[in-house]
């Protein structure tokens, strides 16, 4: 098996640095904020964090390549770099606190492109999870001082805790009913959105989540996270991994029954 310490190692690097940088420009009187073509906000602090991070990454991955939502593809090769330098920037930019950079390596293999490592830092909140492949998931302050993360054992819809991002996305892909149907045959619900419900699946505080649309830079990081945390994360396709255009994940045990809720 390869070894991902170091790339790991690299990532909470990457990290540090990128939480100093959007962390100086929260809730700025002065900040700058863009509206993109897709009509999404983009933040002065979106721009200096995924630069910042290319840049690292040249100097110590130069035959990797890079992906992020901001200044898109670089590069080729069995291994890339994938980034969301704030993943939650209209929070960001409204002065919530829950928004994260999300950084995850991706290797090339016989079943196509997966996750090996994934760091999710959320400084605002004052957390921070990663994960690499066969190394487990941890969360914590630092790679020294962290716990393991373990999903759910809950095995019963009726008792799970459902979290999602918003109804809007469901209502425009003809999905709404079924989501609906998911949250009422569930114990609770709540629209924490963005990173946090992957999260807190790999914390085993919530059961299931699911979103209709979503980039790769968006999932690469939680996917690795709540895999190696023992649950399941796939697209709403039941394909596993980050690559459908959209998610689902879950401790497992609950997985079968929310994809048959939400597919079309």
């Amino acid at each position: 098996m390869p070894d991902y310490h170091d790339d790991l190692r690299l990532a909470h690097v990457l990290a540090d640095a990128a939480d100093a940088t959007t962390m100086e420009r929260f809730k700025a009187l002065d900040l700058k904020v863009e509206t993109k073509p897709d009509m999404t906000p983009v933040s002065e602090a979106d721009k200096a964090a995924e630069e910042l991070i290319r840049t690292s990454l040249q100097r110590a991955r130069p035959r990797d390549a890079v992906l992020g939502e901001e200044f898109g593809s670089e590069g080729s090769g069995p291994r890339r770099w994938v980034v969301d330098p704030i993943d939650g920037t209209k929070n960001y930019v409204r002065g919530v606190p829950v928004w994260a950079t999300l950084i995850a390596l991706m290797e090339r293999g016989e079943g196509g492109d997966r996750p090996v490592v994934g760091v999710v830092s959320a400084p605002a909140l004052g957390r921070r999870w990663w994960a690499a492949e066969a190394l487990g998931a941890y969360t914590g302050r630092s790679l020294s001082s962290a716990s393991r993360l373990a999903v759910s054992k809950v095995g019963n819809l009726a008792d799970a805790s459902f979290a999602y991002s918003s109804l809007s996305g469901w209502e425009e892909r003809g999905r709404l009913n079924g989501f609906l149907d998911l949250t009422r045959a569930c114990w609770r619900t709540r629209g924490y959105g963005d990173f946090w419900p992957y999260m807190m699946v790999a914390e085993g505080s919530v059961d299931i989540c699911a979103e209709p649309e979503l980039s790769l830079w968006d999932m690469a990081a939680n996917a690795v996270i709540v895999q190696e945390a023992g649950g399941r994360f796939t697209g709403l396709d039941g394909v596993p991994g980050p690559n459908s255009g959209d998610a689902a994940a879950s401790n497992g045990l609950l997985h079968g029954v929310m994809l048959d809720y939400l597919r079309p």
